[in-house]
């Protein structure tokens, strides 16, 4: 079945990926992080005009330095749809993406626009800022939409999230997919993953690691010692091994489905920065801070980590909260409102539909966990509904759930029909083997089939 957003993502976005153990490690070290001259970023404009589908017309240009394309049906319905794209890497070209669900827009009359943004790297501020001004300029260019549906794609998730609580008067409803909703969260886990392989596969933990010796040589203690037989990880695991796993399953989402091909996938992913397997410890090679931001912004002082769902702690449990590695967050480390990195508060004004793999370790669905939470303190979780997806991959959707989710969150906004979704908040139904189910519509990368 045709995917919108895939495996192939992945595999085609590996370098890109890789520029975020750059942001992790070291970007303290980049050109702007103290303030000096930024890099230079650059559109290269031959690249930005595009074929415009059939009774359609095409646009493009520049704005505020950031490229852009918008796509507007003959039979305008009068709703603009966004797009937020996701991670870019480092690089200094700002590249523009089609809205991938173009396809089906065109034909029902629906307008879109999508921004490269003003830089790359781990930047929600400027995207959010650049994306909001291609809607104004769309006012111009166009005309004033009578709706603003917000979408974006795992970074282009977090810029949906922030994008709406920002601006609540400019969007009407937004539809992030395999999202970062949890802004810091994604960072704490990654610290979560390595200290806790550190403490359990070498009996001590330190934060941060000295890259090269850690990947090249802790890691692999890490691995022999968390086996039952040599070479057993990631699937043939001692006692301690096993700890691991379940601490990472608990720390990305709690007990579900889809969590066994999700391990495997993840802890044998082709070869990617240090070698094939080393995914989720290349994550954690980083200082904690964050671009363009003073301080470390990761912390696990106040986690509590267990190897099961039972409340009380095990000796044992015990035993490893009192040995591991504590990181407290710097003051400057996380700010507020639109810092480089912004924290979603969940205090949503509009209909909000996500989606999300349930075997995603690289954005996991601890961010929908986090998300939902924040939204229910707010009082908010009447607008926002969630959809688990039976796979492994990072943003694997197929056509039918994607375009599925959009046409129901446009049903909710115009006909006031608000969609089934799935319970996040529930820990028992998430644990349900029938979790994922609902939604699930097509083949996926390991996949557990659904009865």
């Amino acid at each position: 079945m045709t995917r919108f957003v895939s495996f192939r993502f992945i595999a085609a976005t590996l370098a890109a990926i890789l520029s975020l153990v750059t942001l992790v490690a070291a970007p303290a070290a980049m050109a702007d992080a103290g303030g000096g001259t930024p890099p230079a970023y650059f559109v290269d404009e031959s690249k930005l005009p595009f074929v415009a589908l059939p009774g359609a017309t095409a646009s493009w240009g520049v704005l505020t330095g950031a490229g852009f394309r918008v796509e507007v049906p003959d039979n305008w319905n009068g709703s603009l749809v966004v797009w937020a794209h996701g991670f870019r890497g480092t690089g200094l070209e700002l590249t523009v993406d089609n809205h991938p669900l173009r396809a089906l827009l065109i034909p029902l009359g629906f307008a879109w626009a999508a921004s490269s943004y003003s830089r790359n790297d781990y930047d929600i501020s400027s995207a959010v800022q650049a994306t909001v001004a291609l809607v104004q300029h769309f006012n111009a260019l166009v005309g004033q939409p009578d709706r603003v549906y917000m979408t974006g794609a795992s970074l282009g998730g977090h810029v949906t999230a922030v994008s709406i609580e920002q601006y609540p008067h400019v969007y009407d409803a937004a539809l992030p997919i395999c999202g970062v909703l949890g802004d810091y969260e994604l960072f704490d886990y990654f610290l979560d993953f390595n200290v806790a392989a550190q403490q359990l596969g070498t009996g001590s933990s330190q934060f941060p690691v000295d890259p090269l010796p850690y990947l090249f040589g802790t890691v692999p203690q890490i691995k022999a010692n968390l086996s039952a037989i040599p070479g057993g990880w990631p699937n043939v695991l001692n006692a301690n091994g096993q700890n691991l796993k379940n601490l990472t399953e608990l720390r990305s989402g709690g007990e579900r489905p889809n969590f066994d091909q999700a391990w495997f996938f993840w802890n044998t992913f082709p070869s990617f920065f240090s070698g094939p397997g080393n995914f989720l410890f290349d994550l954690g090679i980083g200082d904690g801070t964050l671009p363009r931001t003073p301080g470390v912004g990761v912390e696990n002082s106040d986690v509590v980590y267990q190897f099961d769902t039972i409340p009380s702690l095990s000796a044992q449990e015990q035993a490893f909260n009192d040995g591991v590695v504590r990181v407290t967050v710097d003051p400057e480390g996380r700010k507020g409102g639109l810092a480089q990195v912004p924290q979603v508060s969940g205090d949503i004004g509009i209909p909000v539909l996500t989606l999300h793999n349930l075997g995603d370790l690289f954005v996991p669905v601890h961010n929908e966990v986090e998300y939902v939470t924040r939204a229910d303190a707010h009082g908010k979780r009447d607008l926002l509904v969630q959809r688990a997806i039976r796979g492994v991959g990072h943003c694997d959707f197929t056509a039918a759930e994607f375009s599925t989710a959009f046409l129901d969150l446009v049903s909710w906004v115009e006909a006031g029909i608000k969609p089934a979704g799935d319970d996040f908040l529930d820990p028992a139904e998430v644990a349900n083997p029938l979790f994922g189910c609902t939604f699930t519509n097509g083949a996926h990368l390991l996949g557990t089939p659904c009865p």
